[in-house]
């Protein structure tokens, strides 16, 4: 469920004269992606301590969910696969039952259990056909959210068949984005911009208080963006296929399968979600790219401070109830 970046950021840099503050912006390769960590600071020094508080709760966040760290508890999950539950810290539990619970609204469109499938799809021009049904069958068959047991007394995750796994790739950067943020805030930074590799969240303003400033992409021309909106205490996630998928019978599919059939989802190019929490937009943008336009925007109008703007494979533009797109 990898998404493919599809919007750029543009922070129009202002400083007011009635406030001394000032942006500052690293980079970094954090949980296997790039990361960009804005805040509004004082001077440098303080921003740097700010930056640094950010990294490392993102850095730690991703020990605790990596599936490829043998030490971590989310190995330790997957290790244990039908044999017994793993005890498992608060967080990351509170983390997987939440996921669940996204599971259960998207009707499984969205699945920790994805990183159980058989990759049959190579989405590097060798595929031509679809592969045989039964092996599309197979992929998938170690896969299904509702087989997670959680006990919530004992701290408790188990997988009840060998073979299953959990992964956060669908997720985890979201999380982090949030976590990142809540710890900036209570340090009382009063605004920036946690880009956790296309998993935006902001908070706060510009230091001359204008609002941070986020562009879609066109995906039919990557040259333009096609609207911009502003973002305050909100963050914003974009899943996409502009330049991984395969075409097959004329027909176009994405990088992104869908995880109840094993195939690659179609009909959507770009799913835009705004929410009031990266891991819920993170989540969800991958989900209704492949529930597809008409599922998807009926979920998204159905759950509260959350809007979605969708790319069809024609190039039309489809947004949710409440969402007003200013074209460029």
């Amino acid at each position: 469920m990898k998404r493919k970046v599809l919007f750029v950021v543009k922070i129009i840099l202002g400083i007011s004269f009635l406030n001394a503050q000032e942006l500052f912006t690293e980079s970094y390769t954090l949980m296997g992606s790039a990361f960009e960590l804005t805040v509004v600071a004082d001077d440098e020094a303080e921003a740097q301590e700010y930056i640094a508080t950010a990294k490392n709760e993102i850095e730690r966040i991703e020990l605790l969910i990596s599936s490829w760290d043998s030490n971590s508890e989310t190995s330790s999950i997957n290790q244990n696969a039908g044999i017994k539950p793993v005890k498992v810290s608060k967080e990351l539990w509170d983390l997987i039952d939440r996921s669940q619970q996204i599971s259960k609204i998207t009707s499984g469109a969205f699945d920790l259990t994805f990183a159980a499938v058989d990759r049959i799809w190579k989405f590097d021009g060798s595929d031509v056909e679809m592969p045989n049904a039964d092996l599309i069958l197979a992929s998938v068959s170690k896969i299904g959210y509702h087989q997670i047991q959680l006990n919530e007394k004992k701290s408790t995750v188990f997988l009840p068949e060998k073979g299953m796994k959990i992964g956060f790739g669908a997720i985890g950067k979201g999380y982090a984005a949030d976590r990142a943020k809540q710890l900036l805030m209570a340090r009382g930074v009063v605004g920036g911009i946690i880009n956790a590799s296309g998993d935006i969240n902001t908070w706060g303003t510009q230091p001359d208080g204008s609002p941070w400033t986020i562009g879609i992409i066109n995906p039919m021309n990557k040259e333009k963006v096609f609207s911009w909106f502003s973002l305050e205490h909100n963050a914003v996630v974009t899943s996409g296929n502009y330049e991984k998928f395969v075409r097959i019978g004329g027909k176009r599919y994405s990088h992104i399968i869908d995880p109840r059939t094993g195939i690659p989802s179609n009909g959507i190019i770009s799913c835009t979600i705004f929410a009031t929490k990266a891991e819920l937009a993170d989540a969800l943008a991958t989900a209704t790219f492949v529930m597809g336009v008409e599922s998807g925007l009926f979920l998204i109008d159905q759950l509260p401070n959350t809007e979605a703007i969708l790319i069809d494979d024609e190039g039309i533009i489809y947004a949710s109830k409440n969402i007003q797109i200013e074209k460029d």
